[in-house]
């Protein structure tokens, strides 16, 4: 890590706080402000910092802008429009972390235990919102809701593909508040479910980008 990566690093803990604060508190105008300036932070963190591949950095960055547009379609007006497009942004997020997993190395031993956990997670968690989107008021979500879950599977157990317990840590966190943000939206609401979606949220991409230098 240089200076800068680490200064940088410090700036996005603060305004991910802020931006905490923000959730609790419910405020939007805050919440506007801090939850994008949070990936762009993280995002001047992925550049500044000395990664073990270039290649993966790269990847990296591309998920992280669009993780941040994903951000801000799930922050508009609550409806379905906005909600596919962050689904579909965070989709493309996924797919080049797992681009980026791929380029720092994988091991075949730990991919497997990858699956295993995913598998477990989906027949526990996945298989009630998918059930429940279905028969809700939104069932044509119900396939791209899917897909995305598979697609953010994949992602899991390519991070722990790389051994690196960084990016498992991150990977599970990112899965975690997914998994709450179906939860919430599409079985059944918990008050305490907001916060910690962001938390979790914030945690798990910082995670994965620190996976960069381990």
């Amino acid at each position: 890590m240089t200076d800068l990566a680490w200064a940088l690093l410090a700036a996005t803990l603060v305004i991910a706080a802020l931006d905490w604060v923000a959730k609790a508190i419910g405020s939007k105008p805050m919440e506007y402000v801090f939850k994008p300036l949070t990936m762009v932070a993280l995002i001047g963190v992925a550049l500044a910092l000395d990664p073990s591949d270039a290649g993966a950095r790269a990847a990296f960055v591309v998920a992280l802008v669009f993780g941040m547009a994903g951000d801000v379609f799930l922050m508009l007006p609550d409806d379905k429009r906005w909600f596919v497009f962050g689904l579909a942004s965070f989709l493309v997020g996924h797919l080049a972390y797992v681009v980026g997993l791929v380029l720092l190395g994988l091991s075949v031993g730990a991919l497997v235990v990858g699956l295993v956990v995913v598998l477990v997670a989906m027949a526990v968690i996945g298989r009630r919102i998918v059930a429940a989107v279905r028969s809700g008021d939104e069932p044509a979500l119900a396939a791209p809701v899917s897909v995305y879950m598979g697609v953010i599977s994949v992602m899991v157990v390519g991070a722990f593909g790389t051994t690196l317990p960084v990016a498992i840590g991150g990977s599970l966190l990112f899965f975690a508040s997914d998994a709450c943000i179906g939860w919430s939206r599409f079985v059944r609401p918990h008050a305490w479910m907001e916060l910690f979606i962001i938390v979790t949220y914030h945690l798990g991409q910082i995670g994965l980008v620190l996976a960069l230098t381990a």
